[in-house]
């Protein structure tokens, strides 16, 4: 995939605009039709992830239940099985006092039963003591000793009935902690077939985890195989622009080593262009000069032999003053010595007729000094078969901190951690809704355009010094291979392709190939 689209920023730097495409209306029929097919498979995936994440998430609430009815139960017995064992321990305790109270009781119950038989056998009694004697001291002695007697037999019965009452509240306590115990059995044993149960539904449902987890698996490799094959294109786009920067440098001096030649060229041509029009007009100078003397000389000849001759002696006339003359800028030729005659009336018309004919109608001044005007030298574009320019004007700086958003919304994942189906985040995803315009965050080329697995509508810039910007799940890119864009140019709209679920807009940025941390260079 990275090859072609390779092939296509080659083409898109090499070939000329082509011509509109006659079929352009069929095409664009076929576009629509495939773009509604894929949209329709597309619908069916989600549908297919929406039930697949709903049973997901079923199945992991029905183990989570499952797990902590199985505690509770287990929390349930543990309590049971402690209140049995304190039971337990409570019976053989009432055990212990009962037959101890047995013994007391029957000893208490011997003890009184001596007492009474030693009274009977001895006949002390209070009417045998009144009856005894007729000393009262005695009488008042043996009655004495007869209320501590009956006292101690009083105490005694006393004591046997507490003994028996105990015994008693021991046995009843006993019945009640015999009645629990066994409810205690009864109840465990309910838990226990009730625990059995949620081990069965928890073992169908580790089972359908183990199988989610199997598939997730799957996912998690798919995810690093797309990892991968971005990596992949990102290496082999970086290895293509550093050689098409080296191209184009190359073909940036040879385009500035033919302007320079191209220039001296212009420049010697104009410079023997002029000097040869200066030799021109020196030489069209020269003629004009000779060509002026020549018809003085012959005027001059002509005006001598048609002046009548002079009479023998004339007084002499004064002479009059000589019209004036234009001076003359141009050297003239020296004249044979003539004897001096003052000039006659037609001698000084025929003069001035002359100088009026022989001046020449512009001025002719003496030549300047030939000056070579300086060629500018205008460097013309040199088409170039290999590649064009890669950077604008100023070239592209990279990416420097504070960047805008290429789309406000939701951020959700964390660049470097654990992703829920699987691997790591090596970006964040913004959520928006569809069709939102995805902008640059920074002036670049753009260096990919096309369709990718696991990403979908994938869209890369080059923002230069091994900085690029990735913009995935598109909806549509709006910029082809090739184009350079500007900080918030729109490049894309945000879509939910590549079998996401939701629309949003999954935005990395790498360094040297290496994905680095966007929420660090993106600003508030």
């Amino acid at each position: 995939m990275w090859r072609y689209s390779v092939c296509l920023l080659l083409a898109a730097w090499t070939l000329p605009a082509l011509a509109a495409d006659p079929d352009l209306a069929a095409r664009q029929a076929q576009a629509q039709k495939q773009q509604a097919e894929l949209r329709q498979k597309i619908e069916s995936l989600r549908k297919t992830i929406d039930t697949s994440e709903s049973s997901r998430r079923d199945a992991a609430n029905a183990l989570r239940e499952s797990e902590q009815a199985i505690s509770d139960i287990d929390r349930t017995l543990a309590q049971i099985e402690q209140r049995q064992e304190q039971l337990h321990q409570q019976l053989g305790t009432l055990g212990k006092q009962i037959s101890e109270q047995q013994v007391i009781k029957e000893q208490r119950q011997q003890e009184l039963a001596e007492q009474l038989r030693a009274q009977y056998a001895n006949g002390v009694s209070p009417w045998s003591a009144l009856l005894s004697g007729d000393d009262p001291n005695a009488i008042n002695r043996e009655l004495h000793y007869l209320g501590y007697v009956s006292r101690q037999q009083t105490e005694q019965v006393h004591k046997v009935r507490r003994t028996v009452e105990r015994l008693d509240r021991l046995q009843t306590q006993v019945a009640a902690r015999e009645k629990e115990q066994e409810q205690l059995a009864k109840e465990a044993a309910a838990q226990k077939e009730a625990l059995e149960e949620q081990k069965e539904k928890r073992a169908k449902v580790v089972a359908d985890i183990s199988a989610e987890l199997e598939r997730q698996r799957g996912q998690a490799a798919n995810l690093q195989s797309n990892d991968k094959r971005l990596g992949d294109l990102i290496s082999g786009l970086e290895t293509e622009i550093a050689r098409q920067a080296e191209l184009a440098r190359r073909a940036e001096e040879q385009r500035r080593r033919e302007a320079a030649r191209r220039a001296e060229e212009a420049r010697k041509a104009e410079l023997a262009r002029q000097q040869e029009l200066q030799r021109k007009a020196k030489q069209e100078q020269a003629a004009r000069e000779q060509a002026r003397l020549e018809r003085e000389r012959e005027l001059l000849e002509r005006a001598r032999a048609t002046q009548p001759p002079l009479p023998a002696a004339l007084p002499p006339s004064k002479p009059e003053p000589a019209a004036p003359q234009k001076p003359d800028p141009e050297p003239m030729i020296p004249r044979p010595p003539l004897t001096y005659t003052p000039p006659t009336a037609n001698e000084r018309l025929l003069s001035d007729s002359l100088e009026a004919s022989s001046e020449p109608s512009e001025p002719i001044s003496k030549p300047a000094a030939p000056k070579v005007r300086e060629v500018q030298v205008v460097e013309e574009p040199v088409e170039q078969a290999s590649a064009p320019a890669l950077e604008p004007e100023g070239g592209f700086q990279g990416l420097k901190r504070g960047l805008p958003y290429p789309v406000r919304g939701e951020m959700q994942g964390k660049f470097g951690a654990e992703r829920p189906d699987g691997g790591i985040w090596r970006g964040i995803v913004l959520r928006a809704q569809a069709g939102t315009t995805v902008r640059a965050v920074a002036p670049g080329r753009v260096v990919f355009a096309s369709w990718m697995t696991g990403f979908g509508n994938l869209l890369i810039i080059d923002h230069g010094r091994d900085y690029l910007s990735v913009y995935a799940y598109n909806q549509s890119t709006l910029k082809q291979v090739g184009d350079i864009v500007g900080r918030g140019d729109a490049v894309a709209r945000v879509g939910a392709t590549g079998g996401q679920v939701e629309p949003g807009l999954y935005f990395e940025l790498r360094h040297q190939g290496k994905p680095i941390n966007p929420q660090v260079w993106l600003g508030s």
